[in-house]
């Protein structure tokens, strides 16, 4: 009766806390001028060291940590030029997918400024900023709809979009734009390119893209397998392609999120292809220690505080958002894991995030791929695999 006892007491000073910072985060949110003090704060702390150390690099799709002055290169724009180094004749077929009255090419596929549609059905009618991209680029233009795809599902390097509320996705948009918004890791180059798409955005692009992205439904895409071990894998723009499919390489900690079919997802573009995320066993279970109730536990009858504040407390016992508080549940574990680093370090700034720098601060890359590995398995209505499972 006591243990029932001091577990409801638990979680009730767990969700009296997130309580409180809901409402500081709307009072932020909504303040006036706080996005000018904001965008002061960030430009003095632009130059600020980074603890790497704490960096899940798995996240960022690189293996060591980046070296002094060390960056991205400018991601070259994609076009309908012809790879040399391709048979021409492969290039320019037509393809088709199952389900699908679809039929482009690998020229089609690659033209970033004239987003192709496999399944027009899964979204509304794309709008010239979701299909084109920016009306004042002149060159580097790419539509929200080829990294992001048309369904707005996102890609493991990328951010998922569908299903945002409408307003916090225009307030991320405004970040990039206001410098608020950058990688922790400087050699990210698709950050970049995001930063230079959105200063080129007119804020009726940015409503359009918006109201489009929270009109779509968010459909959960990545498995999450517990495991000891995981294929060996290559890494292409900042994506872990596994390179076979014995599991032979100790997973040490990580987070290994792949492509379910490289083909579709790769080469095709099928913005309906899942992924699968390896994560550490006895993952789920740390994670949805620290989700639900911050890591808080009960010490000879008294109430120890975690290292955090749960999840669910902003983010809904659903993980599905609350008001402009952006959904979590179901989203790609490399992106909720590359959030919290930034937050942490200080290079994702803007409304709210003054405070979730507080939440996330004791947080260590173990304590990152738990969440993220959590929160990505609690969306798909079907069972958690095991490794055992699926061998």
């Amino acid at each position: 009766m006591r243990r029932t006892l001091g577990v409801v007491a638990l979680c009730v000073v767990s969700f009296v806390a997130g309580g409180i910072v809901t409402r500081l985060y709307d009072q932020r949110a909504t303040s006036g001028g706080g996005a000018t003090q904001v965008a002061a704060n960030a430009a003095a702390g632009a130059n600020a060291a980074i603890d790497f150390t704490r960096q899940p690099l798995w996240a960022y799709g690189f293996l060591e940590p980046p070296k002094t002055g060390e960056k991205a290169s400018p991601q070259a724009a994609p076009s309908r030029n012809l790879r040399p180094n391709e048979d021409a004749a492969e290039q320019t077929k037509p393809r088709h997918l199952p389900g699908s009255e679809g039929a482009f090419s690998l020229v089609d596929i690659r033209d970033g400024a004239n987003v192709i549609d496999w399944y027009p059905e899964d979204h509304p009618s794309m709008p010239d900023i979701i299909k084109h991209g920016p009306s004042k680029m002149a060159e580097g233009r790419r539509g929200c709809g080829f990294c992001h795809l048309p369904n707005g599902l996102g890609r493991p390097e990328n951010a998922p979009v569908s299903g945002l509320p409408p307003a916090y996705f225009a307030q991320q948009i405004h970040d990039f734009r206001d410098g608020l918004r950058r990688s922790a890791d400087p050699r990210k180059p698709n950050t970049n390119t995001m930063i230079e798409l959105a200063r080129a955005m007119t804020e009726d692009e940015i409503a359009q893209a918006a109201k489009y992205f929270g009109a779509v439904s968010w459909r959960p895409r990545v498995k999450i397998v517990e495991t000891a071990l995981v294929p060996k894998t290559r890494i292409v723009g900042n994506l872990f392609l596994a390179t076979e499919e014995a599991k032979t390489e100790p997973i040490n900690g990580r987070i290994i999120e792949v492509p379910e079919d490289e083909e579709q997802s790769e080469t095709h573009r099928n913005p309906r292809a899942g992924f699968i995320a390896y994560v550490p066993e006895g993952t789920l279970a740390r994670g949805k220690h620290l989700v639900t109730l911050g890591g808080a536990q009960i010490v000879d009858g008294q109430i120890v505080p975690g290292k955090t504040t749960p999840c669910t407390a902003c983010h809904g016992l659903d993980l599905m958002g609350v008001g402009d508080v952006p959904p979590i549940a179901g989203r790609s574990p490399s992106y909720i894991a590359r959030q919290l680093f930034d937050i942490q370090q200080g290079t994702r700034k803007g409304a709210g995030t003054d405070l979730m720098k507080i939440i996330v601060a004791k947080l260590l890359p173990d304590d990152m791929a738990a969440i993220a590995a959590y929160v990505a398995s609690k969306f798909p209505p079907d069972p958690v695999q095991t490794d055992a499972a699926i061998r």
